[in-house]
């Protein structure tokens, strides 16, 4: 059911001035309060209500008609989605509100959410309206209302926080609410074992310095759980002792008390085993496995799985329900062995281009993608 292209074209040629043209569509650009003040100020607009499945596609080569979305929801025509955009651009014009210029302090307007509103009666069934509404102090009362604004935003649109324009204040705010922790559920397990070292060779790796200093000092930066090290090589594992003790008891400890914290975080482990029983004891139930990879599994390659890999957004999802253990290889990546034992394989970093990042850079894009600031 798609409407033909001839008969919406000969409409489309039959109005003098269409300006800009926009195609009601679920999979078009989302229509937001920004491209409404940008609507409000054409001189004219066309609106292509679909029915169905639809337009016939040639006709968006044929004319700049710009497909848009009010939403993530399927209807089954445009026109309710039209009204929305009609409602949206009419309001935005001088004298619409009987006044010329719309109000700034509403939902969008710089880049929040709107704050909470109340009238009268001041009690209404046992809850009051907020004291400081009523105290008449102007000042106090904006600045009441942008922390509501502040915290309506980080209920219910946190992703709007990435791209509102936050006053040191505002982040104040955000501090002071207190928020679940997804992070201490996850935690890393960086594999030296076992590991590829060549296309069909598998083996041990070497640690080093700045991978347990700078994945410990993420963990810490983003509240994560314990973060584990795995080499069953006896002398990686003195070497790893002796950076612990140097900067848990030792002066470096002493001198840096906020290194000391990352790194009281490592947990030394001769196999994968051993660190999924070390996070199992702690957590009381065993942890979810998520192994990561440089690579998107390749064409033409018989590979163990099948389905879709995970995002960072079903990760945190996992760490909401409980423990999680993310996986990060050396060398040249996990080896299938490693791969087969989790439950999960997460996209990587970058899939589409090159990629040669570090472990440690790879393990810090990770964690901001899973958790974020504002979870």
């Amino acid at each position: 059911m798609v409407m033909q292209g001839e008969p919406l074209a000969g409409a489309l040629r039959s109005i003098e001035k269409p300006g800009r043209i926009l195609l009601m569509a679920p999979g078009g650009r989302p229509f937001t309060q920004n491209m409404a003040r940008q609507i409000a100020e054409e001189e004219d607009l066309t609106i292509v209500c679909g029915r169905y499945e639809g337009i016939d596609a040639r006709l968006l080569d044929i004319f700049p008609i710009e497909p848009t979305s009010v939403g993530d929801v399927v209807l089954n025509g445009g026109v309710t989605a039209a009204l929305a955009v009609v409602e949206a651009v009419s309001r935005l014009m001088p004298g619409f509100m009987g006044k010329e210029e719309p109000g700034e302090d509403e939902s969008f307007s710089n880049g929040l959410l709107e704050y909470p509103h109340y009238t009268r009666p001041e009690t209404l069934e046992g809850l009051p309206v907020p004291p400081v509404l009523l105290g008449g102090d102007h000042a106090r009362i904006a600045q009441w209302r942008r922390r509501q604004s502040v915290r309506t935003t980080r209920h219910m649109r946190p992703d709007l926080l990435d791209t509102a324009p936050l006053t040191g204040e505002d982040v104040q705010t955000l501090a002071e609410i207190p928020r679940e922790r997804p992070g201490r559920n996850l935690s890393f397990c960086l594999v030296h074992y076992p590991v590829m070292l060549g296309e069909k060779k598998s083996g041990a790796s070497s640690l080093t310095n700045l991978d347990i200093h700078d994945i410990a000092r993420i963990s810490r930066s983003y509240a994560m759980g314990s973060f584990h090290v795995v080499t069953p090589l006896q002398d990686q594992l003195r070497v790893l002792d002796e950076i612990l003790s140097h900067w848990t008891q030792g002066p470096g400890g002493s001198g840096n008390a906020d290194r000391a914290q990352a790194l009281g975080l490592v947990c030394p482990a001769t196999s994968l085993d051993e660190a999924v029983a070390h996070m199992t004891a702690r957590h009381g139930v065993r942890p979810r496995l998520v192994a990561s990879s440089a690579v998107w599994p390749g064409k033409g390659k018989k590979q163990a799985r099948t389905e879709p890999l995970m995002t960072p957004q079903q990760v945190r999802q996992w760490c909401s329900r409980g423990p999680v253990m993310l996986c990060l290889g050396t060398a040249r990546g996990l080896a299938p062995e490693v791969l087969e034992q989790c439950d999960g394989l997460l996209r990587p970093v970058r899939f589409l281009g090159y990629n040669h990042l570090s472990v440690r850079s790879a393990a810090a894009i990770l964690a901001d993608r899973i958790l974020g600031d504002y979870c």
